[in-house]
């Protein structure tokens, strides 16, 4: 009797608990935004039979619910500091690194060699129709090899640099691999976020440089300022419980005038908008943040026009190249949704463009269309 009792007991609470949260959740207040996740949450999906009986319905729903959780935020500050009670080496797909370091989680099996052959093959499309330069950058778990925990696994991309290496050919190929591994004692990747620092997009940069042949332009690295000491990014929001802050720093601009125009509306006069620092997406420091097309003009007298198909690594290193370009078109295709050919075509003025494809390793697989 006793026992019953006890299973009645237990069932009644359970259902009061689970009663409790759904009326919580029909009270609460739908978010757009995760300030600590840095960026956009699920929707509330439309219901329709179809949706329904294909389950895609259910599987919207289940984002949805798990998005929109009352004090989502909390709970998974509390999942996260169990975890690190547990010692587990990786939390929501991040390693736990040397040094404080949040390292990105890249399972091999996630990529597979279809995947690196249908990219490889686009790219190539576009390096033969546009005589297009290639830089990919390795993400931080390539470099810092040093920093991860004993065992861990990650996607080596080095099979996929050297296909595309083969493909496009060594004139249109730009190894920034070998100068971030020859400075990987550096700090070339922030500690919380998963892009590369200004110090990491400057070798980047200077990579760039000699594949390409331009004018030489050295920038005074010991002229670096620091922005924000207090940035903690995309990796810290999966990991909330790490207290690690990273810095921001630039190098100085040339003087010269400068014109932005982004998505054909906003105009500024910078490269960097300081609204982002007091922001939680502090990254967005550079370019604005992310938009589907980019122009820069600028007053410098070395003329000529650049066209960046790019994510967001490129938006550290752009400021570097200004002043080697009258004109810069910036393209982010997760942001642009026409045709990229047509669009190319549409930009390009009489005496022809350079064409720049800018990404990191897992972007590039993930992302890159053409």
């Amino acid at each position: 009797m006793s026992e019953k009792k006890n299973a009645i007991f237990t069932i009644c609470l359970l259902a009061a608990i689970l009663l409790l949260f759904t009326a919580a959740d029909l009270v609460n207040k739908e978010r757009v935004y995760s300030e600590t996740e840095n960026r956009l949450l699920a929707k509330k999906p439309e219901f329709s039979r179809e949706s329904l009986l294909s389950g895609e319905f259910g599987e919207q729903y289940e984002t949805y619910v798990s998005d929109q959780f009352i004090s989502r935020d909390k709970w998974v500050e509390i999942k996260t500091r169990t975890d690190i009670l547990l010692q587990k080496k990786d939390i929501n797909g991040v390693y736990l690194g040397a040094d404080d370091y949040l390292i990105e989680q890249h399972l091999p099996e996630n990529y597979t060699e279809q995947a690196e052959q249908e990219k490889t093959e686009a790219l190539k499309r576009l390096v033969d129709e546009w005589d297009a330069q290639v830089m990919l950058v390795p993400t931080a778990d390539n470099i810092l090899t040093d920093k991860l925990p004993a065992y861990a696994e990650y996607y080596d991309e080095t099979r996929l640099l050297e296909r595309v290496r083969e493909s496009v050919g060594e004139d249109h190929y730009i190894d920034v691999y070998q100068a971030l591994w020859e400075h990987r004692e550096e700090e070339l990747y922030y500690r919380t976020d998963h892009h590369w620092t200004t110090l990491g997009a400057y070798y980047g940069y200077k990579a760039w440089q000699e594949e390409t042949g331009q004018i030489v332009r050295d920038y005074d690295l010991q002229k670096m300022t620091t922005v924000s000491d207090d940035f903690q990014g995309t990796l810290h929001a999966r990991v909330p419980v790490v207290d690690t802050r990273d810095e921001i720093r630039v190098l100085p601009m040339a003087a010269g005038r400068i014109q932005v125009t982004y998505d054909g509306q906003t105009k500024r006069d910078t490269l960097f908008e300081e609204k982002y620092l007091s922001t939680k997406n502090q990254y967005g420091y550079f370019l604005d943040d992310n938009h589907g097309v980019t122009e820069i003009r600028t007053s410098y007298f070395w003329g000529g026009t650049l066209l960046v198909i790019k994510d967001s690594y490129a938006n550290s290193l752009i400021p570097l190249l200004v002043p080697h370009y009258s004109k810069i078109y910036v393209v982010d295709p997760r942001y642009y949704r026409g045709s990229l050919p047509a669009l190319l075509e549409s930009l390009e003025p009489e005496q022809g463009m350079d064409v720049l494809v800018l990404y990191n390793c897992i972007h590039f697989l993930e992302e890159f269309r053409y």
